[in-house]
């Protein structure tokens, strides 16, 4: 498996909706970050302050320029869905993720054990 080469395909794809914070998220970011908390309504989150409708792109995903890479502007505030991310290796496929090596499609078990082990501190590992 190789390292995360920052293709953002996973924000891109997640961004319109797919993506969800916790009530203490939620309340955190309301005491602390006004800045994120104003961009959730009713508990949805990535929401124009403005119109209140969803936001097509996450609003923290930049693009890196002349580069095909993306940075978080909220990395360490980010909620919990984009900390976990990835689970699993079918979710990988699917998300077409570049981190995937052709000897991770051929052995998925012993691809989710290497990926059990780089999220172990992201995420809680996979069952």
């Amino acid at each position: 498996m190789k390292d995360c080469n920052q293709c953002g395909k996973c924000c891109v794809k997640y961004s319109n909706g797919g993506l969800s914070a916790s009530a203490s998220e939620i309340e955190l970011w309301e005491i602390f970050k006004p800045d994120i908390y104003q961009y959730v309504r009713d508990g949805k989150i990535w929401v124009d302050p403005q119109t209140g409708e969803q936001i097509e792109q996450c609003p923290w995903l930049r693009k890196i320029p002349n580069q095909e890479k993306y940075t978080c502007d909220i990395y360490y505030d980010r909620p919990d869905d984009c900390k976990h991310y990835p689970v699993t290796i079918e979710q990988m496929v699917k998300d077409e993720c570049e981190m995937l090596e052709a000897n991770d499609r051929a052995k998925l078990k012993q691809a989710q054990i290497t990926l059990d082990k780089l999220m172990v501190d992201s995420r809680p590992a996979c069952e």
